[in-house]
């Protein structure tokens, strides 16, 4: 039979997750253990985005940016130390507060203009749909391609990326051309709204619209050239 703990005597309790987290020797492990418990107080987890000791390592910010009970006030300043596609995960992971999202993609649409090629083609294949509307925007084709075909892109995205004053020619070919896009409706209205889309591509889509919805959807300068090539593919089709 187990002996029973001396009168007045207490059993020891393990360190509490605060104490822990307060600790000025805590390690890279130790603190990565600790955002693993579901027990895990928001005091606990800011009192571990003040320790220096803990905040210094990568993995450890990271698990701080999308712990679910992160307090605004420490997960958003942890995610200028995070590397790009740290941020891109911050902004996919369900778990982390809306404007912790948001942050984490304009950390990333802040620093696009120092990526590389090859680092933009991966984010907009993988990032948030926010992230790959903005990739539309980009000066390279492969990067254009690439984000058209990006799974969190969203049709209301891709009308505002291509009303934007400094939206290409080459990015409103590339959406005048793509499978799926090029069938949506308001995408359609948007690209014949703007005279940067190839005349080929506007007069194709045209088809699509009467010559009256024609006439308050296209810019005035292109009025002729399309109604005329809308009408006579109308009476063609007719005869």
């Amino acid at each position: 039979m187990e002996s029973n703990p001396a009168d007045g005597e207490q059993p020891e309790q393990p360190e509490s997750g605060v104490q822990q987290s307060a600790g000025t020797d805590l390690s890279e492990d130790q603190a990565l253990a600790l955002l693993k418990r579901s027990d895990l107080t928001a005091e606990a987890i800011a009192l571990l985005g003040r320790n220096p000791n803990a905040i210094k390592s990568r993995k450890v910010a990271l698990a701080l940016a999308i712990h679910h009970r992160t307090p605004r006030h420490i997960g958003i300043p942890t995610l200028r130390r995070l590397f790009i596609f740290d941020l891109m995960q911050v902004a996919l992971t369900p778990a982390v507060a809306g404007d912790i999202k948001r942050a984490a993609e304009d950390q990333i649409l802040h620093r696009l203009e120092s990526l590389t090629v090859g680092e933009r083609i991966s984010l907009a294949r993988r990032a948030s749909g926010r992230v790959a509307a903005a990739l539309l925007l980009d000066a390279d084709i492969r990067v254009i391609s690439t984000a058209l075909d990006n799974s969190h892109l969203v049709e209301a995205s891709v009308v505002t990326a291509l009303m934007k004053n400094d939206a290409s020619q080459a990015s409103l070919q590339r959406v005048s051309e793509h499978s799926k896009w090029s069938q949506r409706r308001e995408v359609q209205i948007a690209l014949l709204r703007s005279e940067k889309t190839p005349l080929e591509s506007a007069i194709a889509l045209a088809r699509n619209f009467s010559s009256e919805c024609l006439r308050e959807i296209l810019p005035q300068s292109r009025w002729s050239m399309i109604l005329e090539s809308n009408d006579s593919a109308v009476t063609g089709d007719s005869e």
